[in-house]
């Protein structure tokens, strides 16, 4: 499969191009089915309004080496690879050209789970990195907001689809999955990136 780097689809300030099979169905569902019983979840601790709250999301940290990741003034240390993520890291890697360190996964049990704006800058990431979002599971609507113009785009990332994020977007765009009540099914979405 041949990836078009052409295909932006935010207007300005970035490159986010979507793939959206980029693994056809019979092997997303093998590895929703692999990952989901063989990742180490735990519920998410996030500090809010000086609070701590456990999320009902599910994470994963998984590495080359134990990186400290710091977010929501929490820190998680990368666990080794195991076998379906390396599997799909070096075809993500293959297909893309680019080169992962690490990958943040979260569960969602449905689509009363989401995330708020936010945008994967922290400082222990390499900059301009590459970002390679996979979906399994569940089509869920996501959301860029543009730091300066407040300029929206949304997105349906379904079962199998690779969302990759380019050099300044990070810098310039916000990205959110918002909740959704008419979305009962579980989705896992894989985070691959690189560390400093």
């Amino acid at each position: 499969m041949e990836l078009n780097l052409t295909n932006n689809i935010i207007p300005y300030d970035g490159s986010v191009v979507y793939y959206p099979t980029f693994l056809d169905g019979e092997r997303a569902l093998h590895y929703y089915n692999s990952l989901f019983t063989s990742i180490s979840w735990k519920q998410d601790e996030v500090m809010m309004f000086g609070k701590r709250i456990i999320t009902d999301r599910k994470s994963g940290w998984y590495g080359d080496a134990p990186f400290g990741y710091t977010y929501s003034k929490i820190t998680r240390y990368a666990l080794p690879w195991n076998k379906p993520l390396q599997e799909i890291k070096q075809v993500l890697e293959d297909r893309t050209g680019e080169r992962f360190n690490s990958c943040l996964l979260n569960l969602y049990h449905s689509g009363k789970e989401g995330m708020g704006w936010h945008a994967d800058d922290e400082p222990e990431m390499k900059r301009y990195g590459a970002i390679g979002s996979l979906s399994l599971g569940a089509t869920r609507k996501f959301s860029f907001k543009h730091k300066k113009t407040k300029e929206k785009i949304d997105i349906m990332l379904e079962n199998g689809s690779l969302l990759l994020m380019l050099h300044n977007t990070q810098e310039n765009w916000l990205h959110s999955l918002p909740k959704s009540l008419k979305v009962q099914e579980p989705r896992i979405n894989l985070t691959f990136r690189t560390f400093v």
